[in-house]
């Protein structure tokens, strides 16, 4: 029963976990900073002394210990010793550069954890910040709102608003000065002006309109594109959302020229 009892004691003892240190360097940097050393210049007899104290307080806790910190203690325990060996005189004749630092390796690899240490910090703080903000879930588009092809044809309301777009642009790029003229091109000759360019090639709704020097030119030309269009002369469409609005050759535009040229 006696014997039962400190092995019962030793199973409800706490156990303290370390969960400050992440490695050995990390253990590392925050003895030298403790000791408030020069990275470049670390006390390596003092840091080992530091270090094993650490790891027997951990042993002592009864807490395991990685293999990696008894790897980092066996590297200090070798640069204490090549520290502690003493060096051989330098001869005058002999300009050989000094030996390296037996510190210089562990310096890099603590330089180096310091910077991945400095970006995850960086990275914790971006990802507190994300957190206290509020993100809409994705959603599906409205049916009808976006349209892969709008339907055959134009209609009314945009070539109006076509017809405006033109309007502002000419607004935009007139003279301060122009000489006002009367207007010499009627309707019907500006629908066979444009008859004839349709017929020749589809051409652009805005090309029609931008050769139009003057706002009353710009009107008359739209009047005789929807004219054209009501008598089916030419034809009106747009191949897809925000696509250019064309002008082709209508049905009835070998029609509509024989009528033109009809005498009465």
């Amino acid at each position: 029963m006696n014997n039962e009892e400190p092995a019962l004691k030793r199973a409800v003892q706490p156990t303290l976990k370390l969960g400050s240190f992440e490695g050995p360097l990390d253990l590392l940097l925050h003895l030298i900073r403790e000791a408030k050393m020069d990275i470049y210049d670390i006390k390596i007899a003092t840091i080992t002394s530091q270090y094993m104290d650490y790891l027997h307080q951990m042993k002592a806790n009864r807490l395991e210990i990685a293999g990696e910190y008894f790897v980092m203690a066996a590297t200090l325990m070798r640069i204490k010793s090549q520290l502690l060996l003493p060096q051989a005189p330098a001869l005058e004749e002999e300009h050989e550069e000094p030996p390296a630092d037996p510190r210089q390796e562990l310096v890099d690899q603590l330089l180096e954890y310091q910077r991945y240490q400095k970006a995850a910090d960086h990275l914790k703080d971006k990802e507190g910040i994300r957190q206290q903000e509020y993100t809409r879930p994705a959603m599906r588009v409205p049916a009808g709102m976006v349209t892969n092809k709008v339907a055959p044809g134009v209609t009314l309301d945009q070539l109006q608003a076509a017809f405006n777009q033109v309007l502002r642009r000419h607004r935009y790029n007139r003279p301060v000065v122009e000489t006002v003229a009367a207007e010499k091109v009627s309707v019907a000759e500006e629908m066979t002006a444009v008859l004839k360019k349709v017929q020749a090639a589809p051409t652009r709704f805005v090309d029609l309109l931008d050769s139009a020097p003057t706002k009353d030119q710009l009107v008359t030309t739209f009047l005789a594109i929807l004219e054209l269009a009501k008598h089916q002369a030419i034809h009106i469409d747009q191949a897809g959302l925000f696509a250019p609005i064309i002008l082709t050759e209508g049905i009835k535009s070998e029609e509509y020229r024989t009528n033109e040229h009809r005498p009465d």
